[in-house]
Formats: C-alpha cells, sequence, structure tokens
C-alpha cells in the first residue's frame, strides 16, 4: 500500500508540474495569438493540444481523486480494472 501511496504522490507532483508548463505556454501563446488573426489559423493547432493537455491532467486528477476516495472506504482493495487504469495515468505521463 506504501508503494500504491508513494506512485499515487509522484502522478500528483507530475501532473501539477505538467499544468503549470502548459499554463504557461498556453498564456505566451495567447498574447502571440493576440497581435494579429493571421496567427490564430498558424498556431491554432498548438493551442489546441495545450488544451487538450490540461483537459488529460483534469481527468487524470479525478482518476486519481476517485481511487483515493475508495481507498479510504473501509475494507477497499483496489480491482484489477482500478490497477490497470492509474498504471496507465502514469504511463501516459512518462511518455509525455
Amino acid at each position: 500500500m506504501k508503494n500504491l501511496d508513494q506512485t499515487i504522490e509522484k502522478a500528483l507532483e507530475n501532473i501539477e508540474e505538467d499544468r503549470a508548463t502548459t499554463k504557461e505556454l498556453l498564456q505566451d501563446l495567447m498574447k502571440y495569438l493576440s497581435v494579429t488573426d493571421e496567427r490564430h489559423r498558424e498556431v491554432g493547432p498548438v493551442a489546441a493540444k495545450y488544451v487538450e493537455t490540461l483537459q488529460r491532467s483534469n481527468e487524470q486528477l479525478v482518476k486519481i481523486a476517485s481511487l483515493m476516495q475508495k481507498q479510504k472506504s473501509s475494507s477497499f482493495d483496489f480491482s484489477s480494472s482500478d490497477k490497470d487504469q492509474l498504471y496507465d495515468i502514469i504511463n501516459t505521463k512518462e511518455e509525455e
């Protein structure tokens, strides 16, 4: 259980760091976009990717919060599906 707690903590730290970086990049991009309409066509897809990254991190946070809530309930044990989903979340973060 301790290993799982450490893994969840590391995943949360990674999510928070990625969110901060993505927000900074998105803010810089929004400044760049505000200059001309042509820039929207030029870097619009990049902005969409930044927003997708933030959406994925929201989904990851919700899933981890759900798993943590289940962990706190009495006699809780992670199901195979829960373990697989958590593993997928962590691997997704490491691949990015």
